[in-house]
């Protein structure tokens, strides 16, 4: 892992799986670009600079413990609504995963919801197989099955995304509706990106959690959350520029009715909020600063987090967010709602750019898990 200077964007694109935005800002100026959507991305909305602008100035810094350790360790169990803001959290192979070896028969869990190897398709599959299992495939074209061995976490088979070379912005994703939804949320995948991943600005590359932000299979970037609508949280890597280490900095991209920018926050293991990182943001008296974290290139990785939302009336939402079954931040006291009829109903995997000039690039999923409780690593 590597540990740098934080960087996030804003930017609006319509049907992306992870669905929101983006501006090339620093958190020094967190001045939001504008970006627009291109038809490969299905119809978009630029961002809104004046929005996205922010003061200069510094925010949160520091944290205990080292980026690069995640072992992960043992944490007391928690039940279907993640705990209050204070409450502990598991952490390491303490979580559903345990009771299954290899993820045999993690699918009929009573606390999963929804479990994906990949196996189940053909090896030529693209994505209209996919859309069997899934409920939406965006860029069915550049959705597909691997089967090298070195691009596959466990089995024969994994998912991949495919990014052509070229300046247009576009998006490959898969969603799942859940059919019964949610107050809370965990979910659990593996993740490789592929080396050299050269893309700076916009990129929604990792997972989506949503409540009501899709209408349809069209997103709603740009509309701000305000606490009767909708809310949506995407775990994803930001690179500012080139002289941050790709993939980039781990955060969660937040709609919030206390959104600072029509476009959403990003939140980072510090405490650093952007856009106007020289406001901080109050995640409650609990709060613990942890390192940035950029995950090494050409690696897999067990990627989980979890979205609790509050009781309406109080403050008590939250996000927590592990890799490798080690908890790298965990911000509480949120407000994602004020009705309880706003649930989680979607989530989902992604790989969005803005521009992809440089080279094909790809990346890798496998052994997705969503769960009404912590998963965990694939247990041995």
């Amino acid at each position: 892992m590597k540990q740098v200077a934080i960087g996030a964007w804003l930017f609006g694109v319509a049907t992306l799986s992870s669905g929101c935005g983006s501006g090339d800002a620093t958190p020094a100026s967190s001045s939001g670009g504008a970006a627009g959507s291109p038809a490969t991305a299905v119809g978009g909305q630029a961002g809104n600079p004046s929005a996205a602008g922010g003061s200069p100035g510094s925010g949160p810094s520091g944290g205990a413990g080292a980026a690069s350790t995640l072992t992960g360790g043992a944490g007391a169990a928690i039940a279907q609504g993640g705990g209050g803001p204070s409450g502990a959290l598991p952490e390491g192979d303490t979580g559903l995963a345990s009771k299954h070896p290899g993820d045999a028969g993690i699918a009929d869990d009573p606390n999963v919801l929804f479990a994906d190897d990949f196996e189940k398709y053909p090896a030529t599959s693209q994505g209209p197989d996919i859309n069997k299992v899934w409920d939406a495939v965006y860029q069915n074209q550049y959705v597909g099955i691997a089967t090298d061995a070195a691009n596959v976490h466990g089995g024969k088979q994994a998912l991949q995304f495919t990014l052509p070379q070229g300046p247009d912005e576009l998006s490959d994703g898969t969603d799942k509706l859940l059919t019964e939804q949610q107050d809370t949320l965990f979910l659990r995948y593996y993740g490789k990106f592929e080396s050299p991943y050269d893309v700076v600005g916009s990129s929604h590359n990792g997972s989506s959690i949503s409540a009501h932000y899709f209408n349809g299979n069209m997103a709603t970037p740009g509309v701000p959350a305000d606490g009767k609508n909708k809310f949506l949280v995407n775990l994803e890597n930001w690179r500012a520029d080139e002289l941050t280490a790709s993939p980039g900095q781990l955060n969660v991209y937040v709609y919030h009715p206390e959104q600072r920018s029509p476009y959403g926050d990003h939140f980072y293991p510090t405490g650093l909020v952007n856009p106007n990182t020289s406001i901080p943001f109050d995640f409650g008296p609990d709060f613990v600063k942890r390192p940035d974290i950029i995950p090494d290139l050409d690696r897999w990785y067990c990627y989980e987090y979890m979205l609790k939302a509050n009781e309406p009336g109080k403050r008590d939402g939250r996000i927590a967010i592990w890799l490798d079954g080690k908890l790298v931040a965990d911000f509480g006291n949120l407000r994602f709602r004020d009705v309880a009829s706003l649930t989680i109903d979607r989530f989902g995997l992604s790989f969005h750019i803005k521009s992809n000039p440089k080279g094909q690039t790809r990346k890798w999923y496998d052994d997705v898990v969503a769960a009404k409780q912590y998963i965990g690593p694939v247990a041995k």
